[in-house]
């Protein structure tokens, strides 16, 4: 898992590096991300075909038939990464121009690992309701909708009630894409040490928008709900909380947790649910000490921990090993076994845009999450290989793959295409998008540190 021959003050300053170059990376880039043409300007006589007078010839075409826009505009391949900076991984309620260097680096993996045209829209209101508003508005550009870091309990509701009232696809990706490629690493972890899914324990520490989605998808994936005993801020979640009213009307969702899950009755905070438990999947607050080792100590064998706050895990991985986990994943890069959703929301909306779905369902994040355990266990599963890499480039058209496939046979794509077809179309579309950027380095378009 760690490197032996390393320290405990080696692997910390190792785990710090990233940080370190962030901030001699941004200001030197001034941004990740830029717009460049997509179409030939062979003189300037092809204004005349990509401007005015040609190109009102495209906007007849649309006006009389709107489905053209897909055909005469880049709206199939663009995305908006819409958020407020209330919630930005780890970091909290930074506001909307904090939060625009994380969006800009989301934009950067949708198209370097998906081919997809992403583009950040940080929003100065924190109302659920004008964001609802400005994202139903902002429709006709837009292919679909990555809505990103925003606070919970209102993020259930834009997206249910976007999902509900938009004609393109809206994405949560810390509700989704986190509960897709959890469920990946989670059918793999199980497996390899000789468990089955639906008899696993699994305690959740945090209760938040991230496992509150996981535990629907996993549920719906095989694992047990009573077999769950999850917790927040006050304790484990069970049908008694002195708090009951409370969550019945402002945290909806979490009080369904309440009664669906911890069928064994336990009460008290994160020990007691990880007492016994098979598996720990922690997505709360950043560490480290947020998880103790003495509490893994009192796990089952097999321990398997998942600990997946960002940037900085629950307990340091190192830490989790020596307190007897077998299988210890984070959501950072720099460590074996990353459970971060950069492995899903690239593949699941290139499948998504390449159908032209009208929505994302749990089935397609749950096609994508099988995708990605099947692409580790063709490799051969082992303690520090639980899921594919993102310098693995075949994950994300197999995923999109799936996806497209699971979309067309729920009847949610416009268009449908052979499994072939579109391996074919989203391995182009991504392949396209990593060699741009490599000329570009190449050639000194984009300059090198």
């Amino acid at each position: 898992m760690t490197d032996p021959k390393l320290s405990v003050e080696e692997l910390l300053a190792k785990a710090k590096k990233p940080a370190t170059d962030a901030m001699e990376l941004h200001p030197f880039y001034k941004g990740k991300i830029q717009i460049t043409l997509k179409a030939c300007v062979r003189d300037f006589n092809d204004f005349a075909i990509w401007y005015t007078p040609g190109v009102a010839a495209p906007c007849r075409d649309i006006e009389k038939n709107p489905e053209k826009v897909f055909e005469h505009t880049n709206k199939a391949n663009f995305v908006a990464v819409i958020s407020d900076g209330t919630r930005v991984l780890g970091l909290g309620d930074i506001g909307p121009e904090a939060g625009l260097p994380v969006m800009e680096g989301k934009a950067l993996l949708f198209k370097y690992l998906g081919g997809v045209d992403a583009f950040p829209i940080m929003l100065d209101t924190k109302d659920p309701d004008e964001i609802i508003r400005i994202c139903k508005v902002l429709q006709p550009t837009f292919g679909g909708f990555n809505l990103e870091d925003l606070s919970q309990p209102k993020c259930f509701r834009i997206l249910d009630t976007l999902r509900k009232e938009c004609h393109i696809p809206v994405w949560h990706d810390d509700q989704q894409g986190t509960a897709a490629v959890t469920l990946a690493g989670l059918i793999n972890a199980v497996k390899h040490v000789g468990k089955d899914l639906s008899s696993v324990k699994v305690a959740m520490i945090g209760a938040g928008a991230a496992n509150i989605a996981i535990s629907r998808v996993i549920i719906a994936g095989g694992i047990t709900p009573g077999n769950i005993t999850m917790c927040d801020t006050k304790g484990i979640l069970h049908p008694d909380r002195e708090d009951k009213e409370f969550l019945q009307k402002e945290y909806k969702e979490k009080w369904h947790m309440c009664e669906i899950s911890n069928a064994e009755g336990k009460r008290g905070a994160a020990p007691e649910a990880m007492e016994g438990a098979d598996v720990v999947l922690a997505v709360s607050k950043p560490g480290p000490g947020t998880v103790k080792p003495e509490w893994i100590e009192r796990m089952a064998d097999d321990a398997i921990v998942f600990s997946c706050a960002n940037p900085v895990p629950e307990i340091w991985p190192w830490e989790a090993i020596d307190a007897g986990a077998r299988i210890v994943a984070t959501g950072r890069s720099d460590f074996p076994n990353q459970v971060n959703n950069s492995l899903g929301f690239p593949g699941i909306f290139r499948g998504t845009l390449d159908v032209m779905a009208t929505t994302i369902t749990d089935e397609m994040c749950i096609a994508a999450a099988r995708e990605l355990a099947k692409v580790a266990e063709d490799k051969g599963v082992r303690d520090d290989y639980l899921i594919p890499t993102m310098d693995e480039w075949e994950v994300f058209p197999r995923e999109a793959c799936a996806v497209g496939m699971k979309a067309i046979e729920q009847g949610v794509a416009r268009l449908s295409l052979t499994r072939d077809e579109l391996m074919a179309k989203s391995s182009a579309a991504i392949k396209k998008a990593r060699e741009e950027t490599e000329l570009m380095m190449k050639e000194g378009f984009i300059a090198m540190p």
